[in-house]
């Protein structure tokens, strides 16, 4: 790369699933490249739960939108494939409720046929009962897609990343910038750590543009998803992922995960509590037991677009802005399109050293025991089951953490491994995850955080033991 002496080429700022997909793709070209997140670790905004649907554009409003969806889910099987993620084909059905969703189904489904989407068709309430016996609410018809997929979001960002670290990429956790000052020749990017020079800058932090003097408003978003995650002892199953529309504003969704139980979501306006959202998602699935409810998580629902802002490409800045529910989806078309974008104007040539693929990992849960064998040969470690729920060992925990962006919080464990995911809820292997991660991070168990700063797992020890 031809230039002035400046500390990076691009700088990425964000460490969301957007900002570590650039980064794995700019990682493919001759390019010193760091990316500066404000959070212990990278990827928190694809993590409330680790199940996301791929769509296929169908049931978006916005045209654009619905283009880097379908775009972005064709991308999907290939990445997935490649990174080794847990990703999985089930079809899609939205159905209405009543006479006013009725015609919405219809609308969806002539703007699908139009934007040329495929292998989408009509379903009468008989077709829907016969395909989904378990469903418990008034049907008029439905459109049903076989393009849908299911994905581990969580994984897929925590890959981008790896891979983009084992080919350069210059991650700085735990850096907030505070602002952008326009140089010569590219920027100054100030954090609460250090100063950078760079030539390009992309920004895909969602709440502040520091092209510009002051931050712009973050909108607070009136409506909220809440989730249930339903054990798999749950006695209603589901074939496809199912969308219920009326005439309010409301949806609710029954999404197939990949370790096979179900979550139940229910979007509505406001913030409902608990009891409310139970009744709005009994009335789809039936009567729901409070003993199959695994968890229950609340958070904002976004539907604004997602802009790729190159106008001031010239001066070396872009921006992706916009909060959408399918950004997991759109997330391979962003990142292409921002690599384009940035690899158009810069002087740099694909590497011909590039690796794409993630270091291999282990999940003892899903292996036979002569793999099971095998593993444990090799580390004995393998053979110590920290989390007696979902089968992990300690192996696995200790490779979290020493894998490239290891994990440094019990969440990121958490994450990582699906330890502490049970129907314990980590009450029986939390602490022995802390001993483990305190050990191998050399840091007091006193240090050790959940997830941030502020969430210390053990505040103070009463007396100094040697253990605990």
């Amino acid at each position: 790369m031809e230039g002035y002496l400046l500390d990076y080429d691009v700088l990425i700022l964000g460490g969301g699933i957007v900002g570590c997909a650039a980064a794995y793709e700019l990682s493919k070209y001759s390019l010193n490249i760091a990316l500066i997140e404000k959070d212990y670790d990278i990827a928190d905004d694809a993590a409330i739960i680790n199940t996301a649907i791929i769509y296929d554009g169908a049931e978006c409003e916005d045209t654009l939108m619905a283009k880097l969806e379908a775009l972005g889910s064709s991308m999907m099987p290939e990445i997935t494939s490649k990174f080794n993620i847990p990703y999985k084909k089930f079809g899609y059905m939205i159905i209405a409720q009543d006479e006013a969703s009725a015609r919405k189904i219809n609308n969806i489904y002539n703007t699908a046929i139009a934007r040329g989407i495929p292998n989408l068709r009509m379903l009468t309430s008989e077709e829907v009962y016969k395909m989904e016996p378990d469903i418990n609410i008034k049907v008029v018809n439905a459109i049903y897609s076989k393009n849908t997929a299911i994905v581990s979001p969580y994984d897929l960002a925590i890959a981008y990343g790896e891979v983009a670290f084992d080919n350069g990429v210059n991650f700085k956790l735990e850096e907030e910038v505070l602002d952008i000052k326009k140089i010569n020749k590219g920027y100054r990017v100030i954090t609460n750590k250090n100063k950078f020079t760079c030539h390009m800058v992309i920004n895909t932090t969602p709440s502040k543009d520091f092209s510009i003097e002051a931050a712009e408003r973050q909108e607070i978003s009136k409506f909220s998803r809440n989730y249930f995650l339903l054990d798999e002892k749950i006695p209603l199953k589901f074939n496809s992922v199912i969308s219920v529309i009326n005439e309010t504003e409301d949806k609710t969704y029954i999404i197939p995960t990949i370790q096979g139980n179900s979550v139940a979501l229910q979007i509505s306006e406001g913030v409902p509590d608990y009891k409310t959202s139970l009744e709005k998602v009994s009335g789809v699935m039936g009567s729901i037991s409070e003993n199959n409810i695994h968890s229950y998580l609340s958070s904002p629902f976004y539907n604004e677009p997602i802009i790729i802002d190159d106008s001031s490409i010239h001066q070396g800045y872009i921006k992706v802005t916009g909060k959408h529910y399918g950004e997991i989806t759109m997330t391979p078309a962003i990142a292409k399109i921002v690599c384009e974008t940035i690899t158009s104007n810069m002087n740099c040539v694909l590497k011909k050293n590039f690796i794409d693929k993630r270091r291999e990992f282990y999940r003892f849960k899903n292996m036979n025991n002569r793999e099971r064998n095998e593993i444990i040969k090799y580390n004995k470690n393998y053979g110590k089951i920290v989390c007696s729920c979902n089968c992990v060992t300690e192996g696995e925990i200790v490779d979290s953490i020493r894998r490239p962006l290891g994990a440094r919080t019990i969440e990121g464990i958490k994450r990582r491994t699906g330890a502490m995911e049970g129907s314990c809820n980590g009450a029986q292997c939390m602490l022995k995850i802390a001993r483990i991660l305190s050990r191998e991070t050399g840091k007091r168990l006193c240090d050790i955080v959940k997830d941030s700063k502020n969430s210390k797992l053990v505040v103070a020890r009463i007396k100094e033991f040697d253990g605990m």
